[in-house]
């Protein structure tokens, strides 16, 4: 063969193996460290916290002083609304980029279809987050991010090949509602899964109580933030703090209150887990990464009926509580911290929780990795000081047949029971939805109406009549 040849055949095999050498070298690109403008991302998931849970957010008696400081040096948002009043549709809201009219988890349990199983004693049906559901995670891992998730998922139903590795993440360190005993007893488990292995924790055999929850979560992720500090990360740290029941044993913080003691652990259970979210910040600092990672904190939904509601403020003045589409059910405190990126601002921009995929997307330039029919926006500018229209779109909500609810501008429609018309408040005027203005401005809920109507996907394991 003459050199002519072998340099033809040379080239050709070059322009072969071309886009294998593009895809490898944007790869290597990819794994490179975070920097200030592609940041890691945190996202920190508070479990059944009520909106004024913090003192940041105006609470007088819980101790956050190290979520307080992410809110002293970051940007704090007034109006951020979960997914749902509720666990697994909030999460697969949060988890999705879409509404609980558009999203394949709409309730904890669902009238058809999905797996049955048992809570408790009574049989009833969960459906699980489906392979064809892009995830966060799915989206992040594609522009080279190394995904995982701390604690609780919440949306395999009872359905054990809908785990989070199946769902777009690298890792998991947790439990899962499939294998029921993974997190019993709640706060000092002694079983937790390490990514697809469940493994025994055997300090706290025996019902004893040595090593909480909240802690064996804080300590995953800071492995995890360990063996992956050399390149770019998103970690979903989900706590299960403060849902209850309300087990902790150190309830130092308030040893001295004259609160009954359901009172005393339901405030430790928050203080405990800003302790823990400390420790994972001095981590940050300690390896260098505080600058390049965003912390975002939030919570899934508003407080329980079982939390110290009146005593300890948890709603403040929100009417509603967890599982409603009042205020209080559902509006959430949201904190974007990263340290000289991140302006100190309080916002009253209309957020939600489908905003987060697209916004994240677009941190981490994988725009172009997003599925189709999100309901949310990339709020990116607003975390850097710049401005986004947020008040002229429909915020939806719904429990199928049960209740609905959607925000636009100052303005919001809900109805809680069945059947129930259209209940409108003037949110900005009255934040504790107290004067129904249905009867006033009837127009506007015929528009409210018939726009919650439109945003509303049939689903088969929620059917409505005539769908």
């Amino acid at each position: 063969m003459n050199k002519q040849q072998i340099l033809k055949d040379a080239c050709a095999l070059t322009l072969l193996a071309l886009p294998q050498l593009q895809a490898y070298a944007q790869q290597t690109a990819a794994e490179g460290q975070a920097t200030a403008d592609r940041p890691n991302i945190i996202f920190i998931l508070a479990d059944d916290m009520g909106y004024c849970d913090l003192a940041c957010y105006g609470n007088k008696y819980i101790e956050t002083p190290n979520i307080d400081r992410l809110a002293a040096t970051g940007t704090t948002f007034s109006q951020c609304y979960a997914g749902s009043g509720i666990s697994s549709p909030s999460r697969c809201s949060l988890m999705t980029g879409r509404n609980t009219g558009n999203t394949t988890i709409r309730d904890n349990f669902c009238a058809a279809g999905g797996i049955e199983g048992l809570k408790g004693k009574s049989t009833i049906r969960r459906m699980h987050l489906l392979p064809n559901d892009t995830t966060i995670a799915t989206v992040l891992g594609a522009a080279g991010y190394r995904t995982c998730l701390v604690n609780k998922w919440h949306l395999d139903g009872f359905n054990p090949e809908a785990t989070p590795l199946n769902r777009g993440f690298d890792e998991f360190y947790g439990w899962l509602i499939s294998t029921s005993y993974s997190n019993d007893p709640y706060y000092y488990p002694y079983w937790r899964f390490n990514n697809r292995k469940l493994e025994n924790v055997t300090e706290n055999e025996g019902d004893k109580h040595v090593r909480h929850n909240t802690d064996i979560s804080t300590e995953d992720a800071i492995h995890f933030i360990e063996r992956n500090k050399e390149r770019p990360f998103f970690l979903y740290l989900a706590y299960d703090a403060p849902h209850e029941p309300y087990i902790i044993d150190e309830t130092t913080w308030y040893d001295d209150e004259t609160w009954e003691m359901n009172t005393k652990r339901y405030a430790a259970l928050i203080t405990h887990m800003d302790r823990a979210i400390g420790r994972l910040l001095n981590k940050l600092d300690s390896l260098g990464l505080r600058e390049n990672t965003l912390v975002i904190f939030a919570s899934d939904n508003g407080a329980a009926k079982q939390a110290p509601l009146a005593e300890l403020g948890c709603k403040g003045s929100l009417r509603g509580m967890k599982g409603q589409l009042y205020e209080g059910g559902i509006r959430v405190p949201f904190i974007v911290n990263q340290p000289g990126k991140v302006p100190v601002q309080k916002l009253d921009n209309l957020i939600y929780f489908p905003d987060v995929m697209p916004t994240l997307a677009a941190l981490a330039q994988a725009e172009d990795k997003l599925p189709d029919r999100l309901n949310g926006i990339n709020l990116l500018p607003l975390f850097y000081g710049g401005k986004v229209d947020t008040d002229n779109r429909l915020l939806y909500w719904e429990f199928p047949g049960k209740q609905r609810a959607a925000r636009r501008g100052d303005w919001k429609a809900v109805s809680i029971k069945k059947d129930a018309p259209l209940e409108l408040y003037n949110i900005k005027e009255d934040m504790t939805e107290s004067v129904n203005l249905a009867d006033k401005y009837p127009e506007m809920v015929k528009q409210f109406d018939e726009e919650m109507k439109a945003m509303h996907v049939p689903t088969p394991n929620w059917p409505l009549p005539g769908e």
